[in-house]
């Protein structure tokens, strides 16, 4: 894969958003009960990256929507190593309990990390998870898996993830979620983009990868939102 050089500071990343820009595009947004399900990549863990704050993409998010609603409720109850399934339940009753207006659902990371995948059942549980989910009430946002995600000791990997984001698409489709299409955003040839564990990105894909949430959800509000 061909890398490009990593930004030296989030100020000049033109894929991050400053703060302010950020709360500025969210200025009217309804949403004052925000809450995350699922796994690792869910939760917005990473490495630090040097320039940029050390903070997950969900954190991100919350604290751009407390600028715009102060008195923000926000639960965050996903589980490194959780799969759709652990995520249902043992995340499922707080979830309700909590009544979100915005809820992040997972994209099955965990699901396919296993000798053969069994497609067909990934996407029932994954239908599970977008039917609890909706049940909620809730605007629902989710994110595709990036290229940069890659587990070498399956030959088959890049099918996997494939496979997997498709099924992302077709469910969010159905539940009128949005989805954040990491697969082929550019920060994906970054130098440096993921953590010591060659998974999750580090600071500096988590500052972007807030900013592309922030600019999904001020586009269903209706926002003109440059690339």
């Amino acid at each position: 894969m061909t890398t490009t050089t990593l930004p030296s500071a989030e100020e000049t990343d033109p894929y991050c958003l400053h703060p302010l820009d950020a709360a500025a595009l969210l200025f009217d947004a309804p949403w004052r009960r925000f809450a995350v399900l699922g796994d690792s990549l869910s939760a917005g863990m990473g490495d630090p990256s040097p320039g940029y704050a050390t903070l997950g993409w969900a954190d991100r998010v919350a604290d751009t929507l407390r600028r715009v609603h102060p008195d923000l409720a926000y639960l965050n109850t996903a589980q490194p190593g959780a799969t759709t399934d652990q995520a249902l339940q043992h995340q499922s009753e707080q979830i309700r309990a909590f009544a979100p207006d915005l809820l992040h659902v997972p994209s099955g990371a965990n699901d396919i990390v296993r000798r053969t995948p069994d497609f067909d059942d990934i996407e029932e549980t994954l239908r599970e998870m977008y039917r609890l989910a909706s049940s909620t009430g809730a605007q629902l946002i989710t994110f595709t898996l990036g290229k940069a995600y890659v587990v070498p000791v399956f030959p088959d990997w890049d099918q996997r993830v494939r496979t997997v984001n498709d099924i992302t698409r077709r469910l969010a489709a159905e539940h009128r979620a949005h989805v954040v299409d990491m697969w082929d955003h550019p920060i994906n040839h970054r130098a440096n983009l993921l953590s010591a564990d060659g998974i999750h990105f580090s600071a500096s894909g988590q500052a972007v990868l807030a900013a592309e949430v922030v600019k999904r959800l001020a586009h269903q509000l209706g926002k003109r939102v440059s690339a």
